[in-house]
């Protein structure tokens, strides 16, 4: 795996994000790095299979900070559909909703932008999982990956957001999963 430490296209998505992130803002940006980097390993792209991955996966979890939720996927697609529209890529939108609010879906997705959106799947739980479910990426790789983009607190952040909304919600304790 050829591991970019720097993708400027996916920082200057990220960069209007990061006085809403505040000090998670590096956790975050680090997953995302992290998860695009295995959704590429994962699949044979192109440039513009790559471009949107890349911008998928920036916004893919952003609803988190703007509605300080884990019930986070819908919130954040409409960020990712501003993008599109202000960018003259609206053509790519179906496909990027899908990757958006299909990321967290326990079972392989299948339907409409199959290979696009279960590659995207596949590659955030890689790391969500801290590499426990791998798809074949190779352990080394993975490991070389994290070292790269350490978690700088993504996983406990998402751990402490997580324990507030259970004791608040014990009978919906993880919605932003799908069956």
């Amino acid at each position: 795996m050829k591991i970019e430490t720097q993708i400027p296209f996916l920082d200057a998505l990220l960069a209007p994000w990061q006085a809403t992130i505040g000090d998670e803002y590096l956790g975050y940006r680090n997953h995302v790095y992290r998860m695009a980097h295995c959704c590429l390993r994962l699949g044979d792209c192109s440039e513009e299979e790559r471009q949107k991955i890349l911008i998928a996966a920036a916004f893919h979890d952003i609803g988190i900070w703007i509605e300080d939720t884990v019930d986070y996927i819908e919130p954040s697609v409409p960020p990712a559909m501003a993008y599109l529209r202000e960018n003259d890529l609206e053509a790519w939108s179906d496909e990027i909703r899908l990757m958006i609010t299909e990321h967290h879906k326990v079972r392989p997705y299948h339907g409409e932008h199959e290979r696009l959106v279960e590659l995207f799947r596949r590659g955030d739980l890689v790391d969500f999982s801290g590499g426990l479910v791998s798809f074949g990426i190779d352990k080394q790789e993975l490991k070389s990956l994290r070292a790269a983009f350490p978690n700088a607190g993504f996983h406990r952040n998402l751990g402490k957001r997580g324990w507030r909304w259970f004791l608040k919600h014990p009978l919906n304790p993880a919605p932003m999963m799908k069956w």
